[in-house]
């Protein structure tokens, strides 16, 4: 079997007979699971970015975390071949392909964990790292009335790929990413061990992996915390034409003890204009109300900024819900007149972006490119942020969605492998464009690098949220004094440089058994 992958990965020749032993290679490894050729047609070959393509050798559907280790102990018997883990491929830069290697696809597993645990008081569900958060949604909720205490805000992603870079959502400011609502994992590692390993045992590996950009390990199960899901969520937008007002308030409401709050704290930019996408249009909540201009300032700038609020509620409570969500807005300072609002329920309300994924998809965008940024600034840095990149480079807009709310570094925890900007309070900035093929794409790409460089020139105090870098100085730069950790855990569980090769922080290097701190 090795001197037949052997052949594969050094014989200019074998490609023509890749279709011919597809079969043979899955029973040669044994797999429960499939194998399927690498070819430019597969999904293997892409991801929601579009902006990378390569092709794999193969792409591997396994049944369970077995597969897995049998996978990575293959790759680690040759001199060249890498494994990526992908999800529901929703990265942006190439981060879960391996050209001329093994793609994982995660999906194939999504059913091999579901168990509600009450456990000491607490109420946990086990997961399969390949399941989609929708899913989880769904039936934590219809079957147990329970649900995730944090989200991301597009749930069609795997549990897996989120925990693996963090998972951002607008309760995140009260508790905390994904990542610091995780107990147990199931982890298969870059020697092919499968690992059960949490906050006491092997918690090296748990921290690790957490946010650890697929580096260290491929999850295949997650412990998840749970709380008593609501009926009802009472959605609010508020407008407010000046940065540093939008700002206090944000910063007023994430930083009240729980229970004193929403549920639920995000905003975004918009473009002070009738622009469909990017400006008043995209803000009222319900189609039937429109945005009414006159009440915006005739000195306010070229964007204005989007408050967005929940707040959770049971059936039973609908009698005081106006008194406390009035008594929040009621110490704000929005431009009056300018609120939208709706009651929406909880599953509907945590869908709303996949419900916007069906309009998109119609119009005929989802499927083009994204050259997305995300992006977490300092809150020292973030009004010189908001002056040059909102009111300056993107005052037009960007086709979609361009994201901005704080969160709070205290519900972070910095033993995982996230990097962070210094401070207590840190803003999410997230660019979402949609754009059609063309020239455009790469235009919008070189205005990322654009920021980017822009950030890094005048010093501000920045990391990249689902980071994408092409050299050793870049990555250094990024994790910071944090890199020597993450070299380190790199050596103890994927020593070989096998797993994740899209990410482009290690190379694989034939001549060494433990990686080498340089590329």
């Amino acid at each position: 079997m090795i001197a037949y992958l052997g052949r594969i990965v050094h014989d200019n020749d074998a490609e023509s007979e890749l279709d011919d032993d597809v079969s043979s290679i899955s029973k040669s490894l044994d797999l429960q699971g499939s194998v399927e050729n690498g070819d430019v047609s597969s999904l293997a070959c892409k991801d929601f970015g579009g902006l990378y393509s390569v092709k794999p050798l193969f792409l591997i559907k396994p049944s369970g975390a077995e597969d897995i280790s049998r996978v990575v102990k293959l790759a680690l018997r040759t001199s060249n071949l890498t494994v990526a883990a992908r999800g529901n491929g929703h990265s942006i830069n190439g981060q879960a392909m391996a050209e001329g290697g093994l793609v994982i696809d995660m999906r194939s597993t999504e059913k091999n964990h579901f168990e509600f645990l009450p456990i000491n008081g607490s109420h946990y569900i086990d997961v399969s790292g390949g399941a989609l958060w929708e899913d989880v949604l769904t039936r934590c909720v219809s079957r147990y009335g329970y649900a995730p205490r944090s989200w991301t805000d597009y749930l069609s992603l795997t549990v897996g790929g989120t925990l693996s870079n963090a998972g951002v959502s607008g309760q995140a400011f009260c508790y905390g990413p994904q990542t610091s609502n995780v107990t147990e994992l199931e982890v298969v590692t870059g020697k092919g061990e499968i690992t059960i390993c949490s906050e006491t045992l092997n918690s090296e590996l748990f921290f690790g992996v957490l946010g650890g950009l697929g580096q260290f390990g491929v999850i295949t199960r997650a412990r998840i915390k749970l709380q008593q899901a609501p009926d009802m969520v009472r959605w609010i937008r508020v407008v407010y034409s000046e940065f540093e007002e939008f700002t206090r308030d944000a910063e007023f409401l994430v930083t009240q003890k729980e229970g004193e709050s929403f549920d639920y704290v995000e905003g975004f930019v918009f473009c002070n204009n009738d622009d469909p996408f990017n400006g008043w249009p995209s803000v009222p909540l319900d189609p039937s109300h429109e945005f009414n201009p006159t009440y915006i300032s005739q000195t306010a700038g070229s964007v204005l900024y989007c408050l967005e609020v929940a707040f959770h509620y049971r059936n039973s409570d609908h009698p005081t819900v106006d008194t406390a969500v009035n008594g929040l807005l009621g110490r704000l300072r929005f431009v009056e007149g300018l609120k939208s609002q709706v009651d929406v329920s909880y599953t509907k309300f945590l869908l709303r972006v996949n419900r916007a994924e069906e309009q998109v998809k119609a119009n005929g965008t989802w499927d083009g490119p994204h050259p997305w940024l995300n992006l977490f600034v300092s809150k020292s840095d973030v009004v010189n942020f908001d002056r040059t990149v909102f009111k300056t480079m993107l005052k037009d807009g960007v086709g979609g969605p361009m994201l901005i709310y704080p969160l709070l570094r205290s519900k972070w925890d910095d033993r995982t492998s996230v990097v962070l900007p210094e401070g207590e309070i840190f803003y999410i900035v997230a660019l979402l464009r949609f754009v059609p093929n063309g020239p455009s794409v790469e235009k919008l790409a070189a205005q990322n690098r654009e920021i980017v460089n822009w950030c890094i020139k005048v010093g501000l105090d920045f990391k990249l949220y689902l980071p994408h870098y092409q050299s050793k100085e870049d990555w250094e730069r990024h994790f910071g004094n944090r890199w020597s950790r993450f070299v380190e855990r790199k050596a103890s569980f994927d020593p070989m440089a096998i797993l994740a090769p899209g990410q482009n922080i290690f190379r694989r290097d034939p001549s060494n058994i433990i990686i080498s701190r340089e590329f």
